[in-house]
Parts: structure tokens; C-alpha cells; sequence
């Protein structure tokens, strides 16, 4: 996967495997440190420590359709090539958590790509979740919680294909606001 965005796709699908309800998605960008952090965390079914062990190996995976899942070994190696690193916690019953580290400055850090895309689509396709995004840089942050667009949405579904696109919208204006903040 040669973006962020895609990884995130990729975790965030494990977390609606592992019966989230609710996914928050931090997006640190710390220059001053020369830090690219990102957070996924949900409330799903967690990992017994076995399968946390295994987690990272590409030849591990829960799933019935194929024998491999390369998804976090692949972000984990992409972390690793820029001087960062990858951890998850998770417990049974209470959920998982996963950073992920990269080196800001460095050549090989994967670009964040089409997020406003991929929150757009997560959110069209499960609208019974709660994801709630945050991007943080030094001079601003740009937050979104679905629990509050709902609200303000006044019965209108999240996943109306009129208010998907203006989801989209909102997602490229404030992240296009909090860069130029840069």
C-alpha cells in the first residue's frame, strides 16, 4: 500500500471485523519532533495474547477466505523503514489499539493520501458506527465525531448520498485548512 489512507482502510476494516461500535482515528503530525503518528483504536472484540503475538506476521491471519494477512506487517515494515515503529494493545472483550510511528521527514514515509475519501466511504458503509477523526498539527487540528453530525443531520442518515458528499467536502476543506495553518 503506497497510503496512509489505505492502511488506515485496512485496520479500521479489522475493527468493524472485531464488532466495533465506535473507532477513533488520530492523526498526529509533530514536525517539531519529526514524528507522523497514527492511532486507530476501537471498542471491538480484542485479541487474546496469542493472536496479539502473531499479529505482525504476514502468514498469520483470522480469516477463513485467504492464508495470509499482510495488512499490519505491511505497515509495520513501512513504519520500520523510516526509523518508526508499531505497537498494539488490545485485550479481549475491551477492544485494540494500534500506533503507529513514522519518521515525518523521512523519503520513504508514505504519503496520507485520499482520508476524506476513505472516512467517507467507512462512514457510508457503516453508519452504525461511531468514528470519531482528529488530525492534529502543531498550529491546528481539524476533529469529527459522526455521534455529532448525526445530531445535527436531525434524522437525515449519515450515509444519504447528498450527505456523504458533503462529508467529503468538509473532510478536504479542514484538512486543507489545518496544512495551510502549517
Amino acid at each position: 500500500m503506497t497510503e496512509l489512507s489505505l492502511h488506515i482502510l485496512d485496520i479500521v476494516q479489522n475493527s468493524i471485523s472485531a464488532q466495533a461500535s465506535r473507532v477513533d482515528i488520530v492523526i498526529e503530525e509533530d514536525k517539531l519532533n519529526d514524528k507522523y503518528i497514527i492511532t486507530i483504536e476501537d471498542n471491538g472484540t480484542g485479541m487474546d495474547a496469542e493472536t496479539l503475538a502473531k499479529v505482525t506476521d504476514p502468514f498469520y491471519t483470522t480469516r477463513t477466505t485467504r492464508k495470509v494477512g499482510v495488512g499490519i506487517s505491511l505497515l509495520k515494515q513501512n513504519a520500520e523503514q523510516t526509523g518508526g515503529s508499531l505497537t498494539i494493545e488490545s485485550e479481549l472483550g475491551k477492544g485494540t489499539k494500534l500506533t503507529v510511528t513514522f519518521g515525518f521527514s523521512h523519503i520513504d514515509r508514505p504519503i496520507l493520501g485520499d482520508i476524506a475519501g476513505t472516512m467517507t466511504l467507512l462512514i457510508g458503509a457503516n453508519p452504525q458506527i461511531r468514528f470519531i477523526y482528529i488530525h492534529k498539527t502543531a498550529l491546528s487540528d481539524f476533529e469529527f465525531d459522526t455521534k455529532e453530525a448525526k445530531q445535527e443531520l436531525e434524522g437525515v442518515p449519515i450515509n444519504h448520498p447528498d450527505i456523504l458528499l458533503a462529508l467529503k467536502e468538509l473532510f478536504v476543506d479542514n484538512l486543507e485548512m489545518i496544512e495551510a495553518a502549517e
